[in-house]
């Protein structure tokens, strides 16, 4: 792998744990690269997810599509976030959604086994590992009480907070889908909220 690339990877360690550099080694020894075009999937409904993916790069949404075809996205990614579906991963059964990159993107995939051998060989790795999904879960839970309890208006500035500066390059539509609102409610929305 591009040392450049997995520099990137090093400094995401360092705002949580101290690995050393013989750890980091192994680490890297288990890591592949993976550039993904605009609209190019890295998960399918329907199949397994069996991955941790951390962006390198760009921009990854998370979604899934009704029988009357629309799209209902629960989540975006983005640099120095880390994308998957952990339910297909832990259950080994078929996913229900799709992940794939809104914008020329990058992303360092680790396999399961191997993720799971760095969690019990790097005690450190493993309490990065915990921290991050203790962050990712009261993450959801703020996202839930927001969807439930918020007003439109809320929810929009609540989405800007979370994803500064990426208001402007994700498509209105994908905003809208992401925060449960139609277009014409989140155009109405953005002509009344100050600019950032």
């Amino acid at each position: 792998m591009d040392s450049a690339i997995f520099e990137i990877f090093k400094q995401y360690t360092r705002r949580y744990v101290k690995l050393t550099d013989e750890e980091l080694d192994r680490i890297e020894s288990v890591c592949t690269f993976k550039k993904l075009r605009k609209q190019q999937y890295l998960l399918q409904e329907g199949d397994i997810w069996r991955l941790h993916a951390f962006i390198v790069k760009g921009c990854l949404r998370t979604y899934s599509i009704d029988e009357k075809g629309l799209e209902h996205i629960v989540g975006f990614g983005i640099d120095n976030w880390w994308v998957g579906d952990r339910e297909s991963l832990k259950s080994g059964k078929s996913s229900k959604f799709n992940i794939d990159a809104v914008n020329n993107s990058e992303v360092i995939l680790i396999k399961d086994p191997d993720f799971n051998i760095l969690l019990a060989e790097i005690p450190a790795f493993s309490e990065m590992v915990n921290t991050i999904q203790d962050r990712s879960f009261m993450a959801a839970q703020r996202r839930i009480l927001s969807f439930i309890s918020h007003s439109s208006e809320e929810k929009y500035l609540t989405f800007l907070k979370m994803y500064p500066g990426f208001a402007a390059c994700i498509p209105k539509s994908m905003i809208a889908s992401f925060l449960g609102i139609t277009r014409e409610t989140l155009s109405r929305i953005r002509k009344g909220t100050p600019k950032k």
